[in-house]
């Protein structure tokens, strides 16, 4: 059984992320194995938690994976520690647009039989505070509310008056937290700026945050309800679930596919389920940066390019001529090569008008419009990813546009909230805005490492 908590918030600005990730470092700091966790498709707070703890950031996303995974999840990442900290997302009821409670912070809680802890931002409230968290306390019974953080609290004055609201609620302060400009992460078009490009500011932060949540929360309270958690009752997902030794890459053969994997401060968008899964499936995975190395690691027999910010770096990642060449000549050669977002755009023929890769014959550049949302689409021919009509479920999170939106092959068609077809499907190339969580697919990453062996 490993102690957890799930920190909340009545919605979006109020301070998860602070209070978090300043949590697994306190906690991290005092002795304690902490294992962190995010609600959601978000793939920048799992960098903090992750300089928080020294343990990779996972996501439980039930949308994405289905809720019947994050358990499961839940149980793989957290093996072996003394407690999980699972940092929420938007409100603590908000989840999939039109879907009720599923992918909300309440159902993954549920889902978890963990006790939540609120996050108030009280900068502008004293006693209303009481019935803001007795509304969200008693909204879903099966959401047990074990303790309220007071963030942005004024004073000394203003916090004596929200403690003596909350007296009537029954639900105990945790913490009481003042205004910290230290601990203020930068932000910009997509949320906060990636560890991967300001790791020595961003160990700063982290510090600042652990020392603010030690000095105004009680850690020992927060350690005692997080052990109230009963018994999980799940067993860990394991990344070869869906691999068997019959099918796995490598068969008869010693070697192991090679596949590069894209790394550095343009591309940091990644679920840390994927390289496991491409391990589990017989290949060996090497992570290089396009800002920097000139040549794909020696023997690359597969590419991965996940997700980041190739509009922040087109210039520098343009001037790398040796590298874009590097990666033509592999997809030329129908190599599989696995593309979202950032790495849809570094393929296109030019982003905001820097030349990329030149492997899909399209141009990319900055949209001052926002796509955020969950999809759900199907694959509509066979591809290095998947066969025709398997259906996925993913998510999109882009300020950009390409154009065309698809090739003569899509790689997807998209069914919910829109009909449409997008990305590109041209050889060994998949390459496509929608994130994917291929924990919820294995055979993803299996057909991927095979098509890499061949």
């Amino acid at each position: 059984m490993v102690a957890r908590l799930v920190i909340a918030a009545p919605a979006s600005g109020s301070g998860k992320t602070t209070v978090a990730t300043g949590l697994m470092a306190a906690f991290a700091r005092s002795g304690l194995t902490v294992s962190p966790h995010k609600v959601g498709p978000d793939y920048i707070d799992p960098g903090y938690h992750a300089l928080a703890t020294g343990r990779p950031g996972r996501n439980l996303d039930a949308y994405m994976c289905g809720p019947e995974l994050v358990a499961p999840l839940f149980a793989h990442g957290a093996r072996g520690c003394d407690l999980a900290v699972v940092e929420g997302v938007m409100g603590l009821y908000d989840g999939a647009s039109g879907l009720g409670e599923l992918a909300s912070t309440a159902q993954v809680a549920k889902l978890l039989r963990a006790p939540v802890v609120l996050v108030v931002d009280a900068s502008s409230q004293s006693r209303s505070v009481a019935a803001l968290v007795h509304g969200f306390a008693s909204w879903d019974p099966g959401v047990r509310i074990g303790g309220v953080i007071l963030n942005k609290v004024g004073s000394d004055r203003h916090e004596a008056l929200l403690r003596e609201a909350m007296e009537d609620v029954g639900v105990p302060v945790l913490g009481a937290l003042r205004r910290a400009p230290q601990v203020d992460t930068p932000s910009r078009h997509l949320g906060l700026v990636p560890v991967a490009e300001r790791r020595p500011d961003a160990l700063d932060a982290v510090a600042a945050m652990a020392a603010q949540v030690r000095s105004g929360c009680d850690l020992e309270g927060l350690l005692a309800l997080a052990r109230t958690a009963p018994p999980l009752g799940a067993e860990p997902w394991d990344p070869a679930d869906g691999l068997s030794a019959a099918d796995r890459t490598g068969r008869g053969s010693a070697r192991r596919p090679v596949i590069a994997v894209a790394g550095g401060s343009a591309f940091t968008f990644s679920y840390t389920e994927h390289p496991e899964l491409l391990t589990a499936a017989g290949a060996e995975t090497v992570t290089f940066d396009p800002l920097k190395d000139e040549q794909l690691p020696p023997g690359t027999d597969g590419l991965v390019i996940g997700g980041g910010f190739p509009e922040v770096y087109a210039a520098e990642l343009s001037a790398n001529e040796r590298l874009r060449k590097a990666v033509a000549e592999l997809a030329r050669s129908g190599a599989p090569v696995a593309a979202e977002c950032a790495g849809l755009l570094y393929l296109a023929r030019s982003l905001d008008g820097q030349p990329m890769c030149g492997v899909l014959d399209a141009d990319a550049r900055m949209s001052g419009r926002l796509t955020l949302g969950y999809r759900e689409a199907i694959a509509v021919r066979d591809n290095s990813l998947a066969v025709a009509g398997t259906r996925l479920r993913g998510h999109e999170f882009h300020r950009t546009v390409i154009e065309p939106g698809a090739g003569a092959d899509p790689a997807w068609g998209v069914v919910h909230p829109e009909r449409r077809v997008e990305g590109f499907v041209q050889q060994g190339v998949h390459a496509s805005y929608l994130h994917t969580h291929w924990a919820a697919r294995p055979e993803v990453a299996r057909r991927f490492a095979e098509g890499c062996a061949r």
